[in-house]
């Protein structure tokens, strides 16, 4: 294997690492913040306010996964 066909596969990887496991977190995040609000309906603006903080927080990994990807790419 050359060095280009090495770079290729872990930009691959990285992107698919780097999108799967995010979007997993969010997924979580966004479901056990449904169950807290069906249980405590009273509470739910202070539940959301943290859902879309962890929301953020999981969408800059990928992002910062997408910005490794590329340095791996064109460095």
């Amino acid at each position: 294997m050359d060095f280009q066909a090495i770079k290729t596969i872990m930009v691959g990887a990285t992107i698919v690492l780097g999108g799967a496991v995010p979007a997993m977190a969010i997924g979580m995040i966004t479901s056990k913040s449904v169950e807290s609000i069906g249980r405590n309906p009273e509470a739910a603006s202070d539940i959301r306010t943290s859902m879309i903080l962890g929301m953020a927080f999981a969408e800059a990994i990928a992002i910062y996964a997408l910005v490794v990807a590329l340095i791996i790419k064109f460095v």
